[in-house]
């Protein structure tokens, strides 16, 4: 088992405009639309998005943060995510092709109050998950959010189950559950860091 290369995704990317269909497929939308109506707050200070891909989370997601920090595997798909931050207007938005878990953005000072993990985990494997959980361990600030959305159907490239994936991030330090939305195809759970003195 081997965490699925940047190559794959890149070469998806230059296929395809749209691989998964992330902008015209129902499900899909409907995916999008449940995780933004989720998110208890109307604002946050500070996002990290990784597995950004072209940027159909990132452009309704800037609307509800001062800043947002978007990173992707794949160079395309970071082009056409920076095309479109830049034709709305977004200077609050950075996008950065970055391998993670190897390669990470800046972390704010204090962290950032939210992370959402959306159809990503699921491709890394065993020893690239750990690298990843401490990575998001370390950025994700005290209060702050974490929220995972993951296909639970069986798929060629998987590397790990999306119960057992998110239950790995809800385990973090400090985690309490938030809420929870289970159907037949996707997983949606959202968990906040405990404040040191609520623990």
């Amino acid at each position: 088992m081997a965490t699925v290369g940047v190559d794959h995704f890149e070469a998806l990317y230059r296929q395809h405009p749209d691989p998964w269909r992330i902008a015209s497929a129902w499900y899909e939308r409907r995916k999008r639309a449940l995780l933004l109506a989720s998110l208890g707050r109307e604002q946050y200070a500070h996002a990290f998005e990784p597995g950004c891909g072209n940027g159909d989370l990132t452009l309704p997601l800037a609307g509800r943060c001062g800043q947002v920090c978007a990173v992707d595997f794949a160079g395309t798909a970071i082009e056409r995510c920076r095309a479109r931050i830049q034709e709305q207007g977004m200077a609050h938005v950075e996008a950065l092709a970055l391998y993670l878990p190897r390669q990470w953005p800046p972390v704010p000072e204090g962290g950032f109050d939210l992370v959402i993990v959306s159809e990503l985990g699921y491709y890394l494997d065993d020893t690239a998950l750990a690298a990843f959980l401490q990575g998001i361990d370390g950025c994700l600030a005290p209060g702050g959010e974490l929220v995972a959305c993951h296909l639970r159907l069986d798929f060629d490239d998987r590397q790990q189950g999306t119960d057992a994936l998110h239950q790995a991030l809800g385990s973090l330090p400090g985690m309490r559950p938030l809420f929870e939305h289970r159907e037949d195809v996707f997983l949606l759970n959202g968990w906040q860091r405990q404040q040191k003195d609520d623990a």
